[in-house]
């Protein structure tokens, strides 16, 4: 589905069902700027997405040859074992135009190039649109998952899904909700 959607042309706004596809469709994630400190939000992100079942390769120079939960951390895009689905950029705004380059130079292009909460870069956006690469920006694919499944709007915030059925809750009592429900 991916491949025949449009780019966006506007990346202010994206539709639940662009968003939606490509969390779907998204197994493998290389996520440049995972943290080690459990308290940022690198880290609370990659842990929230390996427990949905993305296989996610940390990216982090300073922590290259580590683990972080089980996954050997590499120290750029380049040294990824291999194809990912999803590049997703927890850098600062000022460097994602690198690190979009340095996506676009794999030898398999990533379906997705996702932009974390408040990095933005149009330029780096269009060049990859320009290759065929889908681009979300200023956007956290955790917040976006727990939304457009439901986790989100049992904890009180409003999702705008409104389901009769009783929440499945994992161990610990926490729900654990999938992009599955209609």
């Amino acid at each position: 589905m991916l491949e025949t959607m449009p780019p966006a042309a506007c990346h202010d706004r994206y539709p639940d069902e662009r968003i939606r596809a490509i969390l779907k469709e998204t197994r493998t994630i290389a996520l440049v700027g995972a943290s080690a400190n459990p308290a940022r939000p690198s880290y609370i992100v990659f842990k929230y997405l390996s427990e949905r079942g993305y296989a996610v390769t940390p990216v982090n120079p300073g922590l290259a040859g580590q683990t972080l939960l089980g996954r050997p951390v590499v120290a750029r895009l380049a040294d990824l074992p291999g194809p990912v689905d999803m590049v997703e950029i927890f850098r600062n705004a000022a460097v994602a135009g690198g690190l979009v380059d340095e996506a676009l130079a794999l030898p398999v292009l990533p379906k997705v190039i996702w932009m974390q909460l408040g990095v933005r870069d149009d330029a780096a956006a269009a060049r990859a649109e320009a290759r065929g690469v889908a681009v979300v920006m200023n956007r956290c694919p955790k917040i976006e998952y727990g939304r457009l499944s439901g986790e989100i709007g049992w904890t009180g915030v409003n999702s705008r899904i409104i389901s009769a059925k009783k929440p499945v809750l994992a161990r610990g009592g926490l729900q654990k909700l999938t992009l599955e429900r209609p």
